[in-house]
């Protein structure tokens, strides 16, 4: 044990992951200082061993005991490194909660990530995941991500383009044994227009009764929407939307949707077209499935839940299902957002 971090065998993981599955990691380290990461790694037990960066363990599905390095990044610095009195440059240590760190940025009046308010996890995993809601995506407020490179030992800092970032991906998550990211920084504009064309947001607003909302409002508004959709991983073992919604080509998209017109279909990158995997999961009737302790929420149909003692095992079988069901009906085939550790999917 040391000022930077501390070490522990055999670290139980249940309350380490939102979906709450019983696992062993057979090392744990909490590294309190990124500069201490050099040190962690190189430990003559860590060295030919696997790492897997864990925070709050949102995006995560045990389906094994880990038999290696868990690393938990608990360095939560928040600071401001540029101000031109309308937009603002601000630095995250990727051990700060992200949804606490939303708050921090409307406290400053900064505007960019309040349709993402409410997400779990740490700031680290947010460029990972790319993660997105309610019509934006965090890459479109990411000047740079720092990042600790194991292949070149050293420190990285990384403009976006670099980053690779993707639909719910980018090169991080592509590469999750190269990189461990330690910061990013984002750039905020206070003058920036809300993003209000999400279905659900605006009508939320208007029942607050805020028809020319603030970025603080607009992130209540989401918050609102988020709780009264999905099911709280306190409550019910949970990683939130568990598929991604499917991009097709347009031509593809055009012929479900003329089949099922009910069928939501949003644009997308060079005319494909992303559809609403909630819809084709509960048109196969999985929404409140249940089987033993593993199943599809009620409340929302991409919500794989485990509602007491489900290992990852079967929780993923139960996904493996709807994804096979799905294509049977659809043709299309829908791909998790979580990591699955120990399985492919």
């Amino acid at each position: 044990m040391t000022d930077a971090f501390t070490i522990e065998r055999d670290a139980p993981l249940a309350a380490r992951n939102t979906l709450r599955v019983a696992a062993t990691a057979r090392w744990l380290a909490s590294v309190r200082d990124p500069a201490a990461l050099p040190e962690v790694l190189g430990r003559r037990e860590f060295r030919d061993v696997a790492v897997l960066v864990l925070g709050e363990g949102s995006n995560v599905l045990f389906t094994v005991d880990f038999d290696g390095l868990v690393l938990f990044p608990a360095w939560r610095d928040v600071r401001v490194v540029a101000d031109d009195g309308r937009v603002a440059r601000v630095r995250a240590g990727a051990g700060h909660g992200w949804d606490a760190f939303v708050d921090w940025t409307l406290a400053q009046g900064l505007a960019g990530l309040e349709n993402l308010a409410l997400i779990p996890g740490l700031v680290g995993a947010a460029p990972i995941q790319n993660i997105g809601a309610y019509g934006v995506e965090v890459r479109e407020c990411i000047a740079a991500v720092e990042a600790w490179d194991r292949r070149a030992a050293g420190f990285a800092r990384l403009d976006p383009s670099a980053c690779g970032f993707g639909y719910r991906d980018s090169a991080f998550r592509r590469e999750p044994e190269r990189w461990i990211v330690t910061a990013v920084e984002f750039e905020l504009d206070r003058t920036r227009a809300p993003r209000l064309e999400y279905a659900g947001v605006r009508e939320e607003l208007a029942g607050m009764g805020s028809p020319r909302p603030t970025p603080a409002q607009v992130a209540q508004a989401v918050r609102a929407l988020r709780r009264r959709k999905l099911p709280d991983p306190a409550v019910v073992g949970n990683a939130g939307s568990f598929f991604k919604n499917p991009v097709v080509p347009a031509e593809l998209a055009a012929q479900l949707r003329a089949a099922n017109p009910a069928l939501p279909v949003y644009p997308a990158a060079d005319g494909s077209g992303k559809l609403s995997a909630a819809w084709l999961i509960e048109a196969c009737g999985w929404r409140g499935f249940r089987e033993g302790d593993a199943g599809i929420s009620a409340q929302h149909a991409l919500v794989l839940v485990n509602h007491g003692h489900a290992s990852g095992a079967q929780l993923l079988d139960v996904a493996r299902r709807v994804v096979a069901s799905v294509e049977a009906r659809f043709g299309v085939r829908l791909e998790p957002e979580p990591r699955i550790i120990g399985a492919d999917f």
